[in-house]
């Protein structure tokens, strides 16, 4: 049997890829913006979030439009926009039409984890799925890895809209290529009958539609306790995974008084950590526990809880001054949060009700990606306060605690959830076919 589908999910985690680079740039190239701006602490963290504040919102209405027109459409558009959007930061003239830009690449971004997430519940069965979604997702801590050095020397020699320049390249080329290979299963002339079989049988959604209204859709799933447990775990992950993103290379060079270059292969310290984790205990562990006959949910909550416990190592970076000690701490808590993020993306693809998979995961990342507006603007203004990040390391922490507590308490099963006006019969049955 061909593997088609792996192909998928292997086109899907180079956009994860292009994506990150298309975001981490801006704080590479922070401390020169900083300077050619003259902006403060609390105006570099309004730089720094400016692009949340479009792909948060989005979220919620990009769910929907992805399951009423369907993933390759969507994300034809989205790559070109974002594209777009990469080229302006590089030739803006002022710090207004960089900040425009920003929320256009926002624009751009905001449909694919929502995309992917769709794509994934309609090409990979049940039992490969969160080795299918470590492997994406993962990409995004990778692509800080690699890209994080790779973009700090573009700066370094062609300054900082060079490295603008060049993710805009780089997003031109994914947008051909995504154009060309991703077709939905049912159309793809290259997936065989047998591949297509064994990935409907082992479990696939199809490409149905919802039935009801998005707002419907909406109120009916924050109407079910297990959504607003993974909403708010999801949530309290993403503020210490987006103070990370945007403020690790400026922590390391005005607080540890490292050059760009050198921030930048620090910063990717972490990353490294955090890819391998992801990859080998959100993705390979949790498949190999579940093919093993271990409970789904009892697995998911364990590695969820545990994995933001590991967060709670941020509190170590909060109290040195050494770089080692801080990159080893921030190490820790990155590799632990990034297992509890390839989990947290898989459940919708299990829990959604049919033909809300993008609604569903819309949501959710809404909840993840508003951190990305709060984390770096109260990051600023605390840094800007105190002239110190142990306080915005601590509040880090203290966000996490609610997240455990989130997933310990509030997540009950992984069982899907009825379709709105379904009877308790219906869903048992759905239930059960999907187990199968």
């Amino acid at each position: 049997m061909k593997k088609h589908r792996w192909s998928i999910v292997f086109l899907i985690a180079v956009g994860v890829v292009v994506n990150y680079f298309d975001r981490i740039n801006m704080s590479i190239a922070m401390p020169l913006m900083q300077k050619e701006f003259h902006l403060s602490p609390g105006q570099v963290g309004i730089f720094l979030s400016a692009f949340a504040w479009s792909y948060a919102l989005l979220q919620l209405p990009v769910g929907p439009i992805l399951d009423k027109i369907g993933v390759k459409w969507v994300t034809r558009a989205a790559t070109m926009i974002w594209t777009v959007a990469c080229l302006l930061t590089a030739v803006a003239n002022g710090w207004g039409l960089i900040i425009l830009s920003r929320v256009l690449l926002g624009v751009g971004e905001a449909p694919f984890f929502p995309a992917a997430a769709k794509a994934v519940s309609q090409w990979v069965p049940r039992n490969e799925r969160s080795k299918a979604i470590a492997t994406y997702d993962a990409q995004s801590k990778l692509s800080n890895a690699i890209g994080a050095p790779i973009i700090a020397l573009i700066v370094t020699e062609w300054g900082w809209r060079g490295g603008f320049t060049a993710t805009a390249v780089l997003s031109f080329l994914y947008a051909v290529v995504y154009w060309v290979w991703y077709r939905e299963p049912h159309e793809d002339k290259r997936l065989t009958k047998e591949e297509y079989t064994y990935i409907t049988e082992g479990g696939s959604q199809s490409s149905d539609v919802a039935s009801g209204s998005a707002m419907q859709n909406i109120r009916y799933l924050l109407s079910k306790r297990k959504v607003w447990a993974v909403f708010i775990g999801f949530a309290a992950y993403g503020y210490s995974w987006f103070l990370f993103l945007t403020w690790l290379p400026g922590y390391l060079a005005t607080e540890m008084h490292m050059s760009i270059l050198k921030s930048g292969w620090y910063s990717a310290i972490p990353w490294i950590v955090g890819t391998i984790t992801e990859i080998v205990i959100g993705g390979w562990l949790v498949d190999r526990l579940i093919e093993k006959g271990y409970n789904r949910t009892r697995v998911s909550k364990t590695f969820l809880v545990i994995g933001l416990l590991f967060g709670l190592s941020i509190i170590g970076a909060a109290f040195t001054h050494s770089a080692n000690v801080a990159v080893f701490w921030i190490s820790m808590a990155l590799g632990g949060l990034v297992v509890t993020s390839a989990v947290a993306y898989s459940i919708p693809t299990f829990i959604a009700p049919k033909g809300t998979v993008g609604t569903l995961t819309g949501l959710l990342t809404f909840g993840n990606n508003s951190m990305a507006i709060v984390a770096p603007i109260t990051t600023g203004f605390i840094v800007q306060a105190t002239g110190s990040f142990m306080y915005a390391f601590l509040l880090a922490a203290a966000i996490l605690i609610v997240g455990i507590l989130s997933y310990a308490f509030l997540l009950t099963d992984l069982e899907p959830i009825e379709s709105a006006g379904s009877g308790t019969s219906n869903n048992r049955v759905i239930s059960n076919k999907q187990t199968i």
